[in-house]
């Protein structure tokens, strides 16, 4: 398990308990001395207590994937290239890589899946990504969740959701590697948009119609960039979506709320102490979308505002009159 924040904690509380051991790679020694001497992670969903029969933090990256079957990623995407930059490019020869990330590689605009197969020169029936609809914080609180393992692999697909099934979560295994990929990246931008409006001073009807023309909206761009039959009213595409967009767990809103109601870029993340991955999500799919020219006025309006620095009211009275 690579990283240290609550998502990496609650797959880790999940996996653990189902009884595999979990080499836990964390960045900060601090973090690190800490769980191994209180069980706890300090910093995120602190009430989960781990089994360190089974739960083995460290710092020590090659130690912590050198022996592992599986490497799950889920370190926010702007790091995953220094931290994967440290391992010897034969490193996850024979492993299996599953993505926890609802992010984008910056600069490179490229998925993390595909970044991984090319750094390590991985075929796709080693890859998977998770996909929710899933928070951390439900997951400590062992609330009912459902997650997705997406894999052209079907053989992978079925065994990490093995590893993941339990009382509290179901897990179900799908084909649409990219698809479910790229919908967890743009759930965030739809996210982060209907926070800023929510920050202006939209209400929940406008949020019915900005998430229902994003279902379009995502449907354009997923056609354009990855053409494969779909169906987007699945949990994997529209559950997830709809948990990012509502729940009061989800960091992409309150990000975008933070800004709506007058906040800087830098002032919210600060505040947060969390890292909004639809922040850089917005910037990549703007990107890929000079190529593609899909129509996506929600990805652009949250351009403009993060971006470009136009004002929150002003974009989103421009943004109203493209809903329908």
């Amino acid at each position: 398990m690579l990283g240290g924040g609550s998502w990496a904690t609650a797959l880790t509380k999940i996996l653990s308990e189902n009884g595999a051991r979990v080499d836990w790679w964390l960045r900060s020694k601090d973090d690190v001395q800490h769980l191994l001497r209180t069980r706890h992670n300090p910093r995120y969903l602190s009430a989960v207590q781990f089994d360190l029969h089974r739960v083995f933090p460290t710092t020590d990256l090659e130690d912590a994937v050198e022996e592992a079957d599986w490497l799950v990623l889920a370190v926010p995407a702007a790091f995953v290239q220094p931290v994967l930059d440290k391992l010897d490019r034969d490193a996850l020869k024979h492993k299996r890589v599953i993505s926890a990330i609802k992010g984008m590689i910056p600069g490179k605009n490229q998925l993390v899946t595909d970044y991984v197969a090319d750094r390590f020169k991985l075929g796709r029936h080693q890859l998977g990504v998770i996909a929710g609809p899933c928070h951390a914080e439900e997951v400590a609180l062992e609330k009912q969740s459902y997650l997705t393992i997406g894999s052209p692999d079907s053989e992978l697909a079925l065994e990490f959701c093995g590893l993941l099934r339990n009382r509290y979560v179901r897990a179900h295994p799908a084909a649409d590697l990219d698809g479910i990929e790229y919908c967890a990246v743009m759930k965030n931008i739809i996210a982060l948009t209907g926070g800023v409006a929510h920050g202006v001073g939209y209400g929940d009807n406008f949020l019915a119609v900005l998430v229902s023309n994003a279902v379009q909206e995502i449907r354009r761009f997923l056609q354009a960039i990855n053409p494969q039959p779909r169906d987007l009213s699945a949990s994997a595409y529209l559950g997830d979506l709809l948990v990012t967009a509502y729940s009061q767990f989800s960091r992409n809103r309150t990000f975008g709320s933070m800004v709506g109601r007058g906040y800087s870029v830098k002032s919210a993340q600060l505040e947060m102490n969390m890292v909004a991955e639809g922040y850089y999500a917005v910037k990549s799919i703007f990107e890929l979308n000079k190529k593609l020219k899909v129509h996506m006025p929600i990805t652009t309006a949250a351009y403009r505002v993060l971006y470009e620095k136009v004002s929150p009211v002003v974009e989103m009275e421009l943004l109203k009159d493209q809903l329908r």
